[in-house]
Order: structure tokens, then sequence, then C-alpha cells
């Protein structure tokens, strides 16, 4: 636990849950966060899916004061503990699948020497007991989201994000693919267009997204690319209104047709953008002093620089903020790399488009 801002310290609980997650959120964390408002227990939370040592949710959660601390620890545990009595996974982790998996994947995400310093030379990932949590150190990843600042900034859209999250999946049938690659698109567009509102800018912004995750991943080949330009063919028409209605809701029109969740999402990345800016402008962002623009950066770094210039600042933290909403509601790295190809061409498809009058 750390706190980033002098008050109270952040708690770390990781939900071990080999399951689909999302009832942990909509029958723990959502009526628990709840509680935590109505008692004034809460100054923030936000939380995202992960892998490491097995699937679990990180449930990230800061008392209002740290006093409040042992009655927030309290109500935690007993809420977490009696959702796993009440609602415990089914089945067990396919442990020899998983840890091929995850072995990959820990290579993408971390260095050689942080593998040594968390689990040995020679040894296996662990994987933790399923149907339990485990109080973990909170580490801000400072060199991701620019320094102390910025990472305050990034914890307070984190807890918007989530709130937006909990309260789609409890709503949505976001378990049908079609609804969440939807939702996520339409998120995706809002984010986009309010940090990136030059179609041209943003067309490259998801070209680089796509084959970031396509290269990373190894996940693409080309009957995929078939398969995404048959459904881009058949969807494009209704992907471009789209983009039109969230490009002008950006803009400020409150005709736009908009789902009510993009609306306020729009509003927030737009609050989001302008907090982005005022950071940078005042050289509070700062960034590794080795391509800060990568979508994956070490968590350490010996050296930082300021980013002073906006659009730059906005496109380095367009990628981590855009990953971890997706990452929230459920869509998988697969998802992200289709979703940003179609975006990618019908942004393409919009920069000499004459705007549909209404």
């Amino acid at each position: 636990m750390r706190s980033t801002d002098g008050g109270a310290e952040w708690m770390a609980i990781h939900i071990f849950y080999a399951a689909d997650s999302r009832p942990v959120l909509t029958e723990c964390l959502r009526p628990l966060v709840r509680d935590l408002r109505e008692r004034d227990l809460l100054e923030r939370f936000f939380f995202i899916n992960y892998w490491l040592e097995g699937q679990h949710v990180r449930f990230r959660v800061k008392p209002r004061v740290p006093e409040l601390a042992d009655e927030v620890r309290r109500t935690v545990e007993e809420a977490i503990t009696a959702y796993l009595k009440r609602r415990p996974a089914l089945y067990d982790y396919d442990s020899e699948f998983l840890l091929e998996m995850y072995e990959d994947m820990f290579r993408l995400e971390y260095s050689e020497e942080e593998r040594v310093e968390r689990y040995g030379s020679d040894g296996p990932m662990p994987l933790r007991e399923n149907n339990s949590f485990a109080h973990l150190p909170y580490e801000p990843e400072y060199a991701k989201y620019g320094g102390p600042r910025g990472i305050e900034l990034a914890e307070w859209h984190f807890e918007h994000s989530s709130d937006l999250v909990l309260g789609i999946v409890d709503q949505a049938n976001t378990h049908l693919r079609t609804v969440l690659l939807g939702i996520a698109s339409q998120l995706m567009m809002v984010m986009g267009t309010a940090f990136l509102p030059d179609r041209a800018e943003l067309r490259s912004f998801y070209r680089g997204y796509h084959e970031f995750w396509q290269h990373a991943f190894k996940i693409t080949d080309l009957a995929s690319v078939d398969r995404y330009e048959e459904n881009f063919g058949r969807m494009s028409e209704r992907l471009s209104q789209r983009f039109f209605d969230i490009e002008a809701a950006v803009r400020g029109d409150d005709s736009a047709r908009l789902s009510s969740f993009a609306r306020a999402w729009a509003d927030h990345c737009q609050e989001l953008r302008a907090r982005v800016v005022d950071l940078s402008e005042k050289g509070d962002l700062l960034f590794p002093a080795w391509d800060p623009e990568r979508l994956r950066h070490s968590r350490t770094a010996d050296e930082f620089q300021a980013v002073t210039d906006p659009d730059k600042a906005l496109r380095i933290l367009l990628s981590p903020y855009m990953h971890m909403t997706n990452n929230r509601l459920g869509a998988t790295i697969v998802d992200e790399a289709y979703l940003a190809y179609l975006l990618e061409r019908v942004s393409a498809d919009r920069e000499n488009a004459v705007e549909p009058a209404p």
C-alpha cells in the first residue's frame, strides 16, 4: 500500500476467481462501493482485470482518511468473503495451459530482471488458490502515466472509468459478444475523438493501436484481415454515422444522438483531456527518457523528462487510458485489435467525408 498524495494509503485486494468476472463486479464490488460511499468511508477506488498468478480482479480502494483504514479493510474483507462463499467459481484453473500462456504474457509486459526478482531464476509462476483474495502491494506505474502527478490524474480517471463500467455491466448484456463489442467501440470512438479531434491524427492512432496488439500477441493473419474487411463492409455506414454523432457531441452539440453512457463518457473525456493539457503545460507530466510513446513501459526508470507538448502527452496517455477501460469492460486483446482495425478504416473514410444533414 502507498499513498500518492500524502493522504490515506491505497489498499490493493486481488480477488482470484477462475470464472467470468462480471458477477464479481455486479454482485460484490458495485454494492460494496455503494456501501462505502454511503457511509462516507471512501476517497477513491478503481478495479482492473488481470492474469498474474491466476485470473483475478484487482480492487484498489483508498479510505477517505487514514483513521478509517481499519473499518474500510474490515468492510471490504467481509463483503468479498461473503460473495466467494455465496457464489464461488465452480471450475479451477487449467494450470498447465494457463502457465504456458501466462509465461508468454509475462515476457511481453515484464523484464527478465523483474521475473528473477519475483520468482527466482528457474522457478515457475505460482498460481494462487481459486476463490481466494489477498492484500498485495499497490504499485503505481509512474513511467506509463506520467510520474506522481500523472498517477493522481490516472487514479481520478480510473474511478470514473470503473463507475462507468460497473453501471454498464450491471445493465447491459455484455456477456453477448455483439453487445460487448458495440459498447467498447463507442467508448473507444468517444475517447479517441475527444483526445485527437483531427481525423488524420486519429486514424494514425488507431492504426498504431491495431498494429501494436497484432504484432505483440501475433493474433492476426490474412484470414483474419479478410474477415475484418467483410465485417467492415457490413457495418461501415453505421460506424460512420456513429462517428459523426460522437464528433458532434464532443463539440458540444446537445442534439447529437448518443446513448446516455456515451454522452457521460464524452463529458468525462473532455475534462480528462483538459487536465492532461494543463499538467503537460505546467511540466508536471514526466515520462521515461526513452521512447515514451510505446504502449508498454518499464515500471521503473532512472531518468524521467517532462513532456510539455500537450499533443504529445495526449497521444502518450490515450493508449493506456483506452486499454484499461476496455480491460474493465472485459474486452480481450483480440477484441481491441479487431475494433482498432475497424475504427481505423472508418476514420480513413471520414477524412474526406461530408457530415450528413440532420
